[in-house]
């Protein structure tokens, strides 16, 4: 967990994923494939509070870092994932230094933060308090996902909040807060992205985003993000099983 944050910090190249599908099976394929992190998606997905616990557990079984996007600011949902023994998480909506100072307090134990200490996964289900107190504020990995035209707007705000490690940039909910939705705006939201960007590199913060696709990730990293989350579990099943399907209906056309 911690060579994670640290990577975070030192903006090492990060490759992860998505995961949607509420099974350990789905979370072990996904980590045995090379991805350098994951996240569970608590947000956008069907996956109950009670079984994120057994998804980090499946994660820890091959030694991948296992974030989850909680499904808003609240600290009882950020303190339950990081409990279970999360490496961090990713904070959606964040829009304000408020907003942002708030997801500090949640995560980080004090004098940091305000965080409550409880007796589970993470800590050996009270085995070993001490231990984790002494690690958890230095090693967690807080993101913060901008993605509305308020927090493009406070992004310098944002971004100088310490105790943030990641501005992490949502481009699909962006594209819909600044009207740059479709082609046409494929300008618009690419400056705004290019502002995120660059002011979070300039107060120090490492910068993450979605992407659908690995297809423009070079032009993104020579920009100066380095931390990415690649599709999903969900997306690459599509895509994987697509590719199949047409490739097999081509080949059973082909008469010899």
């Amino acid at each position: 967990m911690g060579n994670f944050r640290k990577n975070c910090i030192e903006k090492n190249l990060l490759i992860g994923t998505f995961a949607a599908i509420p099974h350990p099976v789905a979370i072990e394929v996904t980590a045995a494939s090379g991805v350098d992190f994951l996240c569970i998606d608590w947000e956008h997905s069907q996956i109950s509070r009670e079984r994120i616990e057994d998804l980090i557990r499946a994660a820890d079984v091959h030694g991948v870092p296992a974030m989850v996007r909680v499904p808003g600011h609240t600290p009882e949902a950020i303190a339950s994932v990081l409990d279970a023994g999360a490496a961090g998480v990713l904070v959606p909506r964040v829009s304000t230094a408020a907003q942002a100072k708030a997801a500090v307090l949640a995560t980080r134990y004090p004098p940091m933060g305000e965080r409550g200490v409880g007796p589970g996964r993470a800590a050996a289900y009270g085995y070993r308090i001490p231990d984790y107190l002494a690690k958890a504020n230095a090693e967690l990995v807080l993101a913060v996902q901008v993605e509305t035209a308020e927090g493009l707007a406070n992004i310098a705000d944002i971004a100088a909040v310490d105790g943030v490690d990641v501005i992490f940039i949502g481009p699909g909910d962006l594209s819909v807060s600044i009207n740059a939705i479709g082609p046409a705006g494929t300008e618009k939201l690419n400056a705004a992205i290019e502002t995120i960007v660059k002011t979070a590199l300039a107060t120090g913060r490492t910068v993450g985003i979605f992407r659908p696709s690995p297809n423009d990730i070079g032009t993104w990293s020579a920009a100066g993000i380095s931390f990415f989350l690649l599709a999903s579990d969900t997306m690459f099943l599509g895509a994987s099983l697509a590719g199949g399907v047409a490739q097999a209906r081509q080949q059973g056309a082909t008469k010899p």
